[in-house]
């Protein structure tokens, strides 16, 4: 049997637009399924809303997303921190950067005292990252 643990991020109305960043940062391949795809004709949701989007990446990373229902905000990030943990340095780096852009820098991506290089940063859509770097 394969199990898979990926992240599933909810958003109001944003993620088709976090998703494509998140595209633009980690590459891969993204499918977006609308609630339209689906028959809907909204108003609630509304038919352009992501019922399900799904980012994979060349790295086995799997990142999916939705959108909610507009009368029930969700408040993106919540509890939950998305972590790449890995041993290219200088990847996970322009990972960060890039992540970074119109976000903000929680702890900067340098050496720390176990020996790695971490960062943490809250992106523009309020996602929480951790970046491990081994060595």
């Amino acid at each position: 049997m394969t199990v898979r643990l990926n992240p599933y991020l909810h958003f109001d109305t944003s993620s088709r637009s976090a998703l494509e960043f998140y595209q633009s940062v980690l590459g891969g391949t993204l499918q977006i399924m609308t609630f339209g795809d689906m028959g809907s004709t909204g108003p609630v949701p509304p038919p352009e809303g992501v019922m399900h989007g799904q980012l994979e990446t060349e790295d086995g990373l799997v990142l999916m997303a939705s959108d909610g229902d507009p009368e029930r905000p969700t408040e993106a990030g919540g509890q939950v921190s998305v972590s790449i943990s890995g041993d290219d340095s200088e990847r996970i780096a322009g990972w960060f950067t890039a992540l970074a852009e119109g976000g903000v820098v929680d702890v900067p991506f340098e050496k720390q005292m176990w020996g790695d290089h971490f960062g943490q940063v809250t992106d523009r859509f309020g996602i929480r990252w951790l970046l491990n770097a081994a060595g």
